[in-house]
């Protein structure tokens, strides 16, 4: 039997490991605010690897909604929600969501991660399947995990197999497909049209994951089934508000259907077992909907910048992942270049960050860009000019695709 000595010498030597690799991450603190222009590390630097889509996480009037919020209904609930931890503020933003998502019921987690996390278990069991897209998020894989339904996976917005899965899970009693909306690796939408079709042909039910573009993707940023007009054909939406909604924290579970939203207040682990959603956050979030919904051109603009991003990285010879998404991925085959190219941008005045696996499979590292509608048109000129810069200090380590 090995020794506590043990235990903790075999956990540094993985560490050393992953450092060799290029695969240790490091966080970086910064000294301010969620924004364009921040400090980290104690340098000076332009923001470009946040979820902060709409610009939103250091707007003045959210801010000033949640500390109104401190003063009204206090710093936190100590207390999950069935118990004494529902205020009327959590009420009226599930019902804001519920109207702006066009879903019928809304339930709030302190997080999509917890959301993920409770959902399937709450709602199958042995007799039922879930299907899967090989790329979700980890916190739908841990989700299905929880649950005892049986499991299928297909091929990431492979069409064909998931009819396969479909086939094969058909002695299940319900079925139910699960997708991120976005990809938030790659930047691509999942075909969600394509989706429902199936769905309607062996009668399953479709959980969508919106991350990723609820807020700012569709016509009003109600998400992709907006974008790709099947709002009511999507029976589970999942979501955060730790992105382009003000950035803060807390998830939720949308529903076309009444019942499930209840079940999940009967059964949702994370739901039942965890802290509500902190009131000024609850309050922030609610100010975001509102600005959102009287600023539609912030979401125009954050698409407008990540099309201009595109066009001058492409002009100048980088490997782009094709997509019209804000998230744009820049591709290196070997994570020692990505891991060089991030630090020689940090060198210029650039904060982005290299993703390497296990967070993308081995040999597709990247360095992932997120615009948001605040970056400048000359903000975007500058992080290509430091990426083309940086290319050339690595050369011939980096050569142009």
């Amino acid at each position: 039997m090995s020794s506590v000595s043990d235990f903790t010498e075999g956990l540094k030597a993985k560490l050393t490991a992953l450092e060799s690799a290029g695969l240790l991450k490091r966080e970086r603190p910064m000294t301010g605010a969620q924004a364009v222009d921040i400090n980290a590390s104690g340098k000076d630097l332009l923001n470009f690897c946040s979820n902060n889509y709409l610009g939103l996480a250091n707007n003045s009037q959210i801010i000033s909604a949640a500390k109104n919020a401190l003063d009204t209904y206090g710093f936190g609930m100590a207390s999950v929600r069935f118990i004494a931890g529902t205020q009327s503020q959590h009420i009226v933003l599930e019902e804001k969501l519920t109207h702006f998502l066009k879903t019928k019921a809304t339930i709030l987690f302190p997080s999509c991660f917890d959301a993920n996390g409770g959902v399937f278990e709450a709602l199958l069991d042995e007799n039922d399947a879930i299907i899967s897209d090989s790329l979700n998020h980890a916190s739908i894989i841990d989700g299905v995990r929880l649950c005892k339904a049986k499991r299928f996976r297909y091929n990431n917005r492979d069409l064909a197999d998931l009819e396969l899965q479909l086939i094969a899970a058909k002695d299940a009693k319900n079925i139910l497909i699960v997708t991120d909306g976005v990809f938030s690796m790659d930047g691509y939408f999942a075909p969600l049209e394509g989706i429902c079709d199936l769905a309607d042909k062996y009668g399953a039910l479709v959980m969508v994951d919106d991350s990723h573009a609820t807020g700012f993707i569709g016509k009003t940023g109600a998400g992709t089934p907006e974008l790709f007009g099947v709002q009511d054909r999507i029976d589970i939406l999942s979501g955060t508000l730790g992105k382009a909604l003000g950035g803060a924290s807390g998830g939720y579970i949308s529903s076309r259907h009444p019942a499930i939203v209840d079940m999940l207040r009967q059964k949702a682990r994370p739901y039942l077992f965890s802290n509500s959603v902190p009131p000024m956050v609850v309050a922030g979030t609610i100010a975001a909907l509102d600005l959102i919904a009287a600023n539609p051109e912030l979401a125009k603009k954050t698409m407008e910048n990540a099309a201009l991003f595109r066009k001058l990285m492409v002009d100048n010879g980088f490997d782009l992942l094709p997509g019209e998404h804000a998230i744009v991925p820049v591709m290196f085959s070997d994570e020692h270049v990505a891991v060089s190219m991030a630090k020689a941008l940090f060198d210029r005045g650039i904060y982005a960050v290299a993703f390497s696996y296990p967070v993308v499979p081995m040999g597709k590292a990247r360095i992932r860009i997120q615009l948001n509608a605040s970056h400048t048109p000359e903000e975007i000129k500058a992080c290509v000019k430091a990426f083309v810069d940086a290319r050339e200090s690595l050369s011939p380590v980096v050569s142009t695709q």
